[in-house]
């Protein structure tokens, strides 16, 4: 158990800071602060002693340099059973309380006007090192970085006689150093993206600061504990989500709308993408998102019970109520008419979540290994006619290009070995994740049934044998779009001009394992 006797309050964030002050101040706890926490604390009547009082020198340099001096570190840091002779021949009073957070640097490169200079001006530099000081001498100062554990620390001082236990003083130093090493991720990260050289390279070191979201019921099977957790800085996705309805999220719901979400953003005109174990089972796109809805559950419906459905433009009344006809787990969308909040309602179960429209687009994408992870760019190619090569006897009409394009985007999002049959921009059949492309061809053509005459085939890799395309062959498929780059592209190719079916190039391959 330590005592504690004096207090430096230097805060950022000041939330919940005056009542903890008066607190301490009632306790008899003598209160030591700087520049902004000072004044607030002196409006607010309780006594401070003011850091440059302590020191004998003015806070300068625009408050660059106030607490970085011996008597603030010497009265954090000094053991207190080995170091009493050096601080008494100096002058150094101990300090056993520690209130710091730091300046908001996450919040400042958040906003779209800021500039680098502004993000640098927004380093802090004594707060972390105050923050360090303090959650190092663990034997003798107590350190809170968040306002949350203000109450904590009152609690313990009320029922402990003013004293603060080893324990408790312990879970605080492991919190505030993650906080210096979250702020520090944070800066690391920021500069390197906005003042190092052009390309970047991938760095030596990769430092990704992620917070605790949720705790999640259990993982993919109820054997397995899990949570969710968000990059620092700037959330993305499914987790910029507001929830407005619906059980708690669970982890392959989270698996789902991330998938689901990253499908549907590839498309500008109304669209609807129905989504089962991360695979698109349902897209469509058309004139109105009720119309779009309506196509996509009927591209499978029996695979799309129990899906996560992600909508483009905001669900409306007609939508909400074609929804809650079926059964579904999820819904995301941009917005919601107040009248369609009210019909989903009716279906208490179902997760109903907003994700606002963002232009930013992730980066980088990363895959957890075994002692590691994987890092690599987002696939962000767009289909792009011009570039594009019809390499058979038959040609494609702009229509049949449009198809085409669309069936493209919505494979990128198969997992491998993927195929996506599409006709009137709405997916007729899907074959995914199978080791065998063949295979894959097989399930998406009996997905499709009979409504193949006039449709078209994407695939995610190239056809390494001509025996896919015989499949094809007498099932009304008028055009292929696959990357291209077989050693037996020739034997493909001479197939589908055998079978009538044209077939068109796109030089890149669009795996997703």
């Amino acid at each position: 158990m330590k005592k504690i006797n004096r207090a430096l309050i230097s805060v950022s964030n000041k939330q919940g800071i005056v009542p903890f002050a008066q607190q301490l101040h009632a306790l008899g706890i003598q209160i030591i602060s700087t520049g902004g926490t000072s004044q607030l604390l002196k409006e607010a009547q309780i006594p401070v002693t003011e850091v440059s009082e302590l020191t004998g020198f003015p806070e300068m340099m625009d408050g660059r340099l106030k607490t970085l001096h011996p008597k603030i570190h010497g009265g954090i840091l000094g053991r207190r059973s080995l170091d009493a002779d050096v601080a008494k021949a100096h002058g150094i009073d101990w300090i056993d309380l520690v209130v710091v957070n730091l300046y908001p640097f996450a919040d400042v490169i958040q906003k779209p006007q800021s500039s680098v200079a502004d993000a640098i001006e927004n380093i802090d530099i004594g707060g972390p090192t105050m923050i360090r000081s303090a959650a190092k001498n663990i034997d003798d100062v107590t350190v809170v970085v968040d306002p949350a554990d203000y109450s904590l620390i009152l609690q313990q001082l009320t029922a402990q006689d003013g004293c603060i236990h080893l324990t408790q003083r312990s879970q605080l130093a492991i919190k505030a150093f993650a906080h210096t090493a979250e702020y520090d991720a944070l800066i690391y990260s920021y500069l390197r993206a906005n003042i190092a050289e052009k390309p970047a390279h991938f760095p030596e070191q990769l430092h990704l600061v992620l917070n605790k979201s949720i705790e999640l019921r259990y993982g993919e099977n109820p054997q397995q504990l899990a949570c969710a957790y968000q990059f620092a800085g700037i959330p993305e996705g499914i987790f910029r989500a507001i929830q407005h309805q619906g059980k708690a999220l669970s982890y392959n719901n989270l698996l789902d709308a991330n998938a689901a979400n990253a499908c549907v953003r590839e498309f500008e005109e109304p669209t609807c993408v129905i989504v089962k174990h991360a695979n698109p089972c349902g897209v469509a796109a058309s004139s109105s998102i009720f119309a779009a809805f309506n196509l996509a559950m009927d591209s499978d419906s029996a695979a799309s019970f129990g899906g996560v459905i992600a909508l483009n433009r905001a669900c409306d009344a007609e939508t909400a109520t074609a929804i809650t006809s079926s059964y579904f787990e999820l819904v995301i969308a941009p917005g919601y008419a107040t009248e369609a909040l009210s019909i989903l309602a009716k279906k208490p179960n179902l997760r109903v979540l907003t994700i606002p429209k963002t232009e930013h687009v992730p980066t980088w994408h990363y895959q957890i290994l075994e002692g590691g992870l994987l890092m690599q760019q987002h696939d962000h190619q767009i289909f792009r006619p011009e570039i594009n090569q019809i390499v058979t006897k038959h040609t494609i009409s702009p229509v049949i290009l449009e198809q085409l394009s669309f069936a493209w985007r919505v494979v990128k999002h198969v997992k491998s070995n993927g195929i996506l049959i599409a006709k009137n921009f709405q997916s007729i059949g899907v074959g995914a994740g199978q080791v065998a492309r063949i295979d894959a061809v097989k399930i998406a053509i009996s997905k499709a049934d009979d409504r193949l005459s006039n449709a078209v085939l994407a695939s995610d890799g190239f056809f390494p044998f001509r025996d896919s395309i015989d499949s094809i062959a007498h099932t009304g498929i008028v055009a292929i779009i696959q990357p291209g780059g077989s050693l037996r592209d020739q034997e493909v190719i001479d197939a589908c001009n055998e079978h009538g079916i044209a077939m068109l190039f796109t030089g890149q391959r669009c795996f997703k394992h």
